[in-house]
């Protein structure tokens, strides 16, 4: 039986190529009478219709297609990532400054560090700080 025709209509249901496309054997009957897409989506919800994977090395010819536009667009997304912490950071030290946990001097380390990108996040830099020794760090004054 020639299901060239319902391979063509489930290729175009699923976006793939045919290659991919298999038919189970035992339900060849009712993949033969599908006529539309949706016909083709239910059989492949019940397991008449099996997607392989798809294979091969494409990723790998696309990593050498990279041309100039691309590399500038990483670029500037990795720089905005890099400001968006930044600014993170610098504004979470500025509010340490401002209740007093944090020392002028091991501001400008941070700061220095903050800019190297050292720190992930700010739950990294609460590690690194809660890490540090307690001369470093004032105790916070309590009012009574």
């Amino acid at each position: 039986m020639n299901l060239s025709k319902k391979k063509e209509l489930a290729k175009r249901a699923f976006g793939i190529g045919k290659d991919r496309i298999i038919f189970v054997e035992s339900r060849l009957d009712e993949i033969k009478d599908a006529i539309t897409k949706q016909d083709m989506r239910d059989l492949r919800g019940s397991g008449a219709i099996i997607i392989k994977e798809a294979s091969g090395r494409r990723g790998a010819k696309n990593k050498g297609r990279r041309g100039a536009g691309k590399i500038r667009k990483s670029t500037k997304i990795r720089k905005k990532d890099y400001v968006v912490l930044t600014r993170k950071l610098r504004k979470h030290i500025a509010e340490m400054k401002r209740s007093g946990e944090i020392t002028k001097d091991k501001i400008d380390d941070i700061r220095k560090k903050i800019r190297n990108r050292i720190f992930r996040s700010k739950a990294h830099l609460r590690e690194h700080l809660g890490g540090m020794s307690n001369e470093n760090i004032k105790k916070t004054k309590k009012r009574k």
